[in-house]
């Protein structure tokens, strides 16, 4: 799987001229922010995690600015949060570190967005490459990513007030 697999799922949905590819790389959050001029926290990051009992995967979407926070991690899915390695993420996920987005997944794995992301109208994830992105409202990225549920399951993005 590659950016090439994520633009033929866009071009089924009719938005493969919205995959933005960028000259540079984008394989970090900060990096992303830089080359598509937005706020780091605005940057989708996608993070694979090992399913129960080591068997598959689950995918979380998070802003930019939030860090799984590992008590609510477990408190939601009923086992402790255990990323899987650069490797196991591209056997996986089909997508290398870098690149990893909730869009043409190698298996079906559950797509958790986090509540991290509401605060925005659009966010900018992956596209299948370390140098590559796609604009999307809340809504097109829940739908598109084949979302399974909104959870709560990181920290870092509140406010001490609110936290």
């Amino acid at each position: 799987m590659s950016v090439e697999a994520v633009k033929d799922y866009f071009r089924s949905v009719g938005r493969e001229k919205d995959v933005i590819e960028l000259e540079l790389s984008s394989a970090t959050v900060q990096l992303a922010a830089e080359h598509l001029h937005v706020a780091p926290e605005r940057i989708a990051k996608t993070l694979a995690f090992r399913g129960e009992n080591k068997q598959g995967a689950l995918v979380v979407v998070m802003a930019g600015d939030a860090r799984i926070d590992n008590k609510k991690f477990r408190h939601e899915f009923g086992f402790k949060a255990h990323m899987l390695s650069p490797e196991e993420t591209l056997e996986q996920v089909g997508h290398a570190v870098g690149g990893v987005c909730p869009f043409a997944l190698k298996h079906d794995w559950p797509v958790y967005l986090d509540e991290s992301l509401k605060r925005f109208e659009t966010v900018f994830p992956a596209c299948g490459s370390s140098n590559s992105a796609i604009e999307l409202t809340i809504d097109d990225l829940y739908q598109f990513g084949n979302g399974k549920a909104w959870v709560d399951v990181c920290k870092g993005w509140q406010d001490e007030a609110e936290a």
